[in-house]
């Protein structure tokens, strides 16, 4: 029998729509249940199914086409306000030369200067300016790593931080306590939450307004005491965070500019 893949497999594909052909990746993952339709801001639409060897899922592609066709508006509509943001943050700034970038909701323009004398790592400071805030990226002379590469480790220790007081402020109440938490490079989710308690969430949530993160925080404590999307997941949910959907479209809205905020 043959065993189990661990990851999941990935192929190109296209859809014959009323519309007209639509490309999508076809994805198989070990942890489908069904089939799930996202709108990921880099790579169009992509489609989860259960693996081949899951009984009835030989053959997904008739029934993509009929889902994706019933939805076929909303999908178009999505995709054509990714091409509109894309094309938006093409014409943006250099990162080192004065581009706007969001940090915990607000735009800061990022400014680099050398380092001053004495100081042996780059470093990022947030600062005040008349026209505006800015992240200071004050560059040592040996140090060659990108601009992003700086502001990305600046940023990650802040997530942690922001997160880690989201957590403390939100799982008494709820009355859990995570495993653990990491802070990853994440495309397609802004946190997750494993069977064992395990806490995972993207980075770039210190880039939203602190609303989004604590909701984000908030959601993946709740699957502690509630596992999966149920009914009573969502109203534990809304007992901490009471306009969580409002936050939860927002990040749905603007991931395209948060997933390329340093590109």
């Amino acid at each position: 029998m043959p065993s189990r893949p661990e990851t999941a497999v990935e192929t190109p594909a296209v859809a014959r729509l009323p519309g007209g052909d639509l490309g999508y990746t076809l994805r198989r993952s070990p942890r489908a249940t069904r089939l799930r339709v996202t709108i990921h801001p880099g790579r169009g639409v992509v489609v989860t199914v259960p693996p081949a060897a899951r009984r009835g899922w030989a053959r997904p592609e008739p029934l993509i086409t009929r889902f994706l066709a019933e939805r076929e508006p909303w999908v178009r509509r999505h995709l054509a306000r990714q091409a509109a943001t894309r094309t938006r943050l093409d014409d943006r700034l250099p990162l080192g030369e004065g581009r706007l970038v969001p940090y915990r909701g607000q735009p800061h323009r990022v400014r680099e200067e050398p380092a001053p004398k004495g100081i042996r790592r780059s470093r990022v400071s947030r600062v005040g300016a008349e026209d505006g805030d800015e992240l200071v990226v004050q560059r040592t002379t040996r140090d060659r790593r990108p601009t992003a590469t700086i502001l990305e480790a600046w940023f990650r220790e802040r997530a942690r931080s922001d997160l880690a007081r989201a957590l403390e402020r939100h799982a008494p109440a709820l009355g859990v306590t995570p495993a653990s938490m990491t802070v990853r490079d994440t495309t397609s989710r802004w946190g997750s939450c494993s069977r064992k308690g395990a806490l995972s969430f993207s980075w770039r949530l210190v880039l939203a307004p602190p609303e989004a993160l604590d909701a984000v925080a908030a959601h993946e404590l709740c699957h502690l005491r509630v596992f999966g999307h149920s009914a009573p997941f969502w109203a534990l949910l809304a007992t901490r965070v009471p306009d969580y959907l409002t936050w939860r479209r927002w990040l749905r809205r603007h991931a395209p500019e948060l997933h390329a905020a340093l590109d």
